[in-house]
């Protein structure tokens, strides 16, 4: 590691930056109005979530209990490190004098690893749900309960935490970030530092890349139910379309949001020579694409409780009058195909 005074813990870095060039960067209002905006929206999210539960168990029940362990995630994630955060930018406190132990840093480095992988998982397991739901119905049970969704979303939880907690096993290191007021994954050229850095892009980019594959497949499995020569009862439901429909969006979203911090991650540690010094120094340039791209990936938890509540089948209706009409027509079709004929 490098050399940062015997007294301080190995999360700090050489960073050359003034006192007025955080105030500049650091924004307590812009970070209050961001962590207030997200908090909103997900809890807006969450109330329409809680009125529109259906009763019993059904393949939609299931869905939601994945949707509702979204939309906490990342109300949580947004409460916890907006409270570091903002409290930083508006005191431009000297993280050095406050954590020489580093054990501030530690914390926000695991809760923004697993604040980052945990939405992206559960895209991935939602997208997964709905190709066994859609693609092998009698492979699975006919109703997941809510209770089996959310022993599922615990594991998700599980599995993001650990991983959040290599680096402070020994895997890597978290380090104070430019322009010092938060904590990340170090961009370094050790072992450690690149084989962290490697797992945590590779995870997210294959949790994407895998809601893609299955998100396609699903999604024309049902343009050819709906759209075939099938009988009326196979057609698929209002409810299919719209899970469909919302969990495309989630995964448009995930997808801007985090591939391009994903992609700069996995370049910036596999760089040579290595972008960090021996000394722990990142070029400025790289210092301010690393914030950049994080404040992009920030944008999924506002984002993501957004999609749900414009994605739904009321507003869809809304906005595309033909959707209900057609609806109509299909649920009539059953109706009208058992009609005893008169001789």
């Amino acid at each position: 590691m490098w050399a940062n005074g015997s007294s301080l813990g190995p999360c700090f870095r050489p960073m050359n930056i003034t006192l007025e060039e955080r105030r500049l960067i650091a924004s307590p209002w812009f970070a209050a109005s961001f962590c207030l905006v997200g908090l909103a929206s997900n809890l807006l999210a969450l109330s329409v979530l809680r009125g529109s539960r259906p009763s019993g168990m059904s393949p939609r029940s299931s869905f939601l209990t994945f949707l509702c362990g979204l939309v906490l995630t990342d109300f949580a994630g947004l409460l916890i490190t907006g409270a570091i955060v903002v409290s930083q930018h508006v005191v431009l406190f000297d993280w050095q004098a406050v954590d020489p132990g580093c054990h501030l840093c530690h914390f926000m480095g695991v809760i923004m690893v697993f604040f980052g992988l945990s939405p992206l998982l559960l895209g991935a397991t939602m997208a997964s749900e709905r190709f066994l739901g859609i693609t092998r119905p009698f492979s699975r049970p006919a109703a997941a309960s809510p209770r089996r969704a959310w022993v599922t979303v615990a594991l998700v939880w599980a599995a993001a935490l650990a991983l959040g907690l290599l680096p402070v096993l020994g895997l890597g290191h978290y380090t104070v970030q430019y322009p010092s007021s938060w904590c990340f994954l170090t961009l370094g050229a050790e072992p450690g530092d690149v084989a962290f850095g490697l797992l945590f892009a590779l995870l997210g980019g294959l949790s994407v890349g895998l809601s893609f594959l299955l998100n396609t497949v699903s999604v024309a499995t049902l343009c050819h139910v709906y759209h075939g020569q099938e009988a009326a009862q196979q057609r698929p439901r209002d409810s299919e379309v719209e899970m469909m429909a919302q969990l495309l969006g989630i995964m448009v979203v995930a997808s801007i949001c985090w591939m391009p911090l994903l992609v700069f991650i996995a370049q910036t540690v596999l760089r040579s020579p290595p972008a960090m010094s021996p000394t722990g120094q990142l070029a400025r340039a790289t210092e301010r694409q690393l914030l950049i791209y994080l404040r992009v990936a920030t944008w999924n938890q506002i984002l993501d409780p957004w999609v749900y509540i414009l994605f739904r089948r009321a507003v869809l209706r809304r906005l595309h009058p033909r959707l209900s009409t057609r609806a109509r027509s299909l649920s009539l079709q059953p109706q009208l195909s058992r009609r005893p004929t008169r001789h």
